[in-house]
């Protein structure tokens, strides 16, 4: 039994993560990658990753390494069953935020320092009230929760789910508008034509001409069999 959910997410805080950055300019895509929703939404196990260091420590508050392990996190969701696609913007507007550091070597070693050069950055954010659209494909039923956070500062956003009890399932050439994972749809799909979202950890991609296994429904078409894979 497959199980198709349409996710509404809604930003009650300015939403940042570094997409890209330009100099000094940190700019935040107004795009979800669907690694970072499964974290946010709770579907990876937080025994599956839990740190060494103490029971009490786990990624979604403490993390002593910066080494991703999006295979050994997320695997478990394809024997599950379980696939969440990236969220693309419904509507969004971005703010632009400058800060300021300074030269702070005598906090280190109690080092001495002729001078203190300030300087700055400015990050752009996505505003409070921004929207996205995401789906969530499961074979029994999912309960994803009311409220996440996500992004740097984890910001607190409200979600809002719908099933769609009606659609069929086709096999042919078709066009998806969303974004996508293209690690998680090549191996099932032949990709015909894209546009690249450059992000990390996997750059994305949109406005896809594909030829597969689909589910139809609401004049949308969205890839079957779609499971998280990853390069070796």
């Amino acid at each position: 039994m497959t199980i198709i959910y349409r996710c509404q997410l809604e930003l009650h805080d300015s939403l940042y993560f570094a997409t890209r950055e330009i100099g000094r300019l940190y700019e935040t895509e107004p795009m979800l990658h669907n690694y970072a929703l499964c974290y946010a939404l709770g579907l990876v196990d937080s025994e599956a990753y839990s740190t060494r260091v103490s029971e009490e420590h786990s990624y979604r508050y403490f993390c002593p390494e910066q080494i991703p392990k999006y295979e050994e996190h997320l695997t478990p969701l394809n024997q599950q069953g379980i696939y969440v696609t990236p969220a693309r913007a419904v509507n969004h507007t971005s703010v632009l935020n400058t800060w300021k550091y300074a030269d702070n070597r005598y906090h280190v070693e109690m080092q001495k320092t002729q001078k203190n050069i300030p300087s700055f950055g400015r990050a752009k954010e996505i505003a409070p009230e921004s929207r996205f659209e995401f789906f969530a494909i499961a074979q029994k039923p999912l309960k994803l929760p009311k409220w996440i956070r996500l992004g740097k500062w984890m910001s607190k956003a409200e979600v809002t789910v719908g099933e769609i009890t009606k659609f069929k399932q086709s096999e042919g050439e078709f066009t998806f508008p969303y974004p996508l994972n293209p690690l998680d749809v090549m191996f099932s799909h032949q990709v015909i034509s894209y546009d690249v979202i450059n992000m990390p950890p996997v750059s994305l991609i949109q406005n896809i001409k594909i030829r597969g296994q689909y589910y139809e429904f609401d004049n949308l078409k969205i890839p079957a069999q779609m499971q998280y894979r990853f390069s070796s």
